[in-house]
């Protein structure tokens, strides 16, 4: 198989492939980097579902990148609103081969979603656990999940005791890294549970990408080990590709990934590539799958 690297765009990872008979859902079909993924899983074929928040925009957004595919609402702040984006992409039964948790919030200032919860923490790991879980049984054999997370997950693990800050002050940085290393988390336990069934799940790093996400993330505010080089969009979609459709299910199920490869596991806070330990720890996966749980009023 070739290997890529943090120079591969997403482009370079689908060459030859053929993507006809594919089915794939991602979240986010507005910003920059989601609209790459999105033209660059067309091009080769995919039939593509879009899900967002601000259909006008991601209509605008894919018309000007020549992409044409199925579009539905959702606002993953809204526990709500993933159960009825779920409801619909389910209503015809139809299998799914990729699911592609892209959409985030970086660091923003504090705040609650309609349901109470911390808003990073909701939107960038509840919104998809929910989501995941309801669309599972569109999943076939062969398909896998791809969860986005960041090197933020450095920062911080996960609270059990404290998701929404109510016993502690708010830190931005800190509420994004506890809701990365949730996304990690997530994708850990997920594949233990459905990879059985040959369903496999993982964790991409795109790198650091400017966004409109990533909109609160200056030099003044970002944490010194932040990394200082700034992926372009094609090279940021990368990752997520590969994790999802070229690397070897095995290799990548239950990890955390980056650059195209599987990241190496760290305990070095400082280190600016690597996954932490905590962030792949089992233990920590199925406890998490359990508050995750408790908060979404849902068990699976």
């Amino acid at each position: 198989m070739q290997a890529f690297g943090p120079e591969s765009t997403a482009v370079d990872v689908l060459a030859g492939a053929r993507l006809d008979g594919k089915r794939i859902l991602i979240t986010g079909a507005s910003t920059v980097l989601e609209v790459e993924t999105i033209r660059a899983l067309a091009g080769h074929g995919a039939q593509v579902i879009g899900a967002d928040q601000d259909l006008d925009k991601a209509r605008a957004a894919l018309a000007g990148a020549g992409c044409a595919i199925d579009l539905v609402p959702l606002d993953l702040g809204s526990l709500a609103s993933v159960r009825s984006c779920a409801d619909i992409v389910s209503a015809g039964g139809e299998p799914l081969d990729l699911l592609i948790c892209n959409s985030g919030l970086v660091a923003c200032p504090e705040s609650r979603s309609v349901d109470g919860l911390e808003r990073q923490f909701a939107f960038n790991h509840l919104g998809h656990f929910l989501l995941v879980n309801r669309l599972a049984p569109l999943l076939r054999p062969g398909s896998r999940v791809v969860i986005l997370s960041s090197p933020a997950h450095r920062f911080a693990d996960v609270d059990f005791d404290d998701p929404n800050f109510e016993h502690g002050a708010y830190d931005p940085w800190v509420a994004y890294g506890r809701a990365s290393t949730a996304k990690i988390l997530f994708a850990v336990e997920f594949d233990r549970r459905h990879q059985r069934r040959g369903i496999r799940a993982a964790a991409a790093n795109p790198g650091a990408v400017r966004t409109e996400h990533s909109r609160h993330v200056t030099s003044e505010n970002a944490p010194p080990n932040w990394p200082t080089e700034w992926k372009t969009v094609p090279r940021g979609a990368a990752t997520t590709v590969w994790a999802g459709l070229i690397a070897d299910p095995d290799e990548v199920g239950g990890r955390y990934c980056e650059d195209c490869r599987v990241a190496a596991i760290t305990d070095d806070r400082d280190a600016r590539t690597g996954v932490q330990r905590f962030a792949v720890d089992p233990q920590r996966a199925r406890a998490l799958w359990v508050r995750s749980e408790a908060l979404v009023g849902e068990r699976y």
